[in-house]
């Protein structure tokens, strides 16, 4: 499967950034094509301008910074998405991305009249996500209704394949955790990427 890897957090010897160089050396072991977004690495301008927003949706050439990151979503069939959660949510520079390269025309049509709106990455059929919390998991699940989650598992994925997968692996209680508690989830995560069928 040609996988496409969304990094976003800004410390490179993070236990997230851990995270996804395990998961991406765990696909390519098991024979996927792989390519990795690391937002932060790159530079990545997360703020949609006045005058790229009033072009939002125009079938003209998207911003040359975002053009890319289109090529690498039409070129994915499946993409996962390793941040920490922050305030419940994707880190700023994670959403940005999403307000700038989940476009109109790109990945969803915009309905009209006649027509409602409809998914067009239907190229992707696997969407997951691997992220960390500082809240424990009763918080972020009965308190605040499970926001971050709620944005990818169901918002992202309307714009997929009917069919699409998902796979969510989230460890709690982040600054609390013990090392053991922390291996065990790199475990999971290994083990998780292993399943991903070719």
């Amino acid at each position: 499967m040609r996988l496409l890897f969304v990094h976003a957090h800004p410390v490179p010897e993070s236990f997230n950034r851990a995270l996804c160089d395990l998961a991406v050396e765990t696909a390519k072991a098991n024979g996927h094509e792989v390519r990795l977004i690391d937002l932060h690495a790159e530079g990545f301008n997360p703020v949609m301008n006045a005058d790229e927003r009033r072009h939002y949706h125009d079938d003209g050439p998207c911003p040359s910074d975002v053009a890319p990151h289109i090529d690498l979503l039409r070129w994915s069939e499946g993409i996962i998405f390793v941040y920490p959660t922050w305030w419940y949510s994707q880190p700023a520079i994670l959403k940005g991305w999403m307000d700038r390269v989940w476009r109109p025309g790109v990945t969803f049509t915009i309905p009209t009249v006649d027509a409602p709106m409809r998914p067009a990455l239907t190229n992707v059929r696997l969407i997951g996500v691997i992220t960390t919390f500082g809240s424990p998991w009763w918080f972020w699940t009965f308190l605040m209704g499970v926001p971050g989650r709620r944005i990818i598992l169901r918002g992202l994925r309307f714009c997929t394949a009917p069919r699409t997968r998902t796979f969510w692996l989230g460890l709690h209680e982040m600054d609390t955790q013990t090392d053991a508690n922390r291996r065990r989830f790199v475990d999971r995560v290994r083990a998780r990427i292993a399943r991903i069928p070719l």
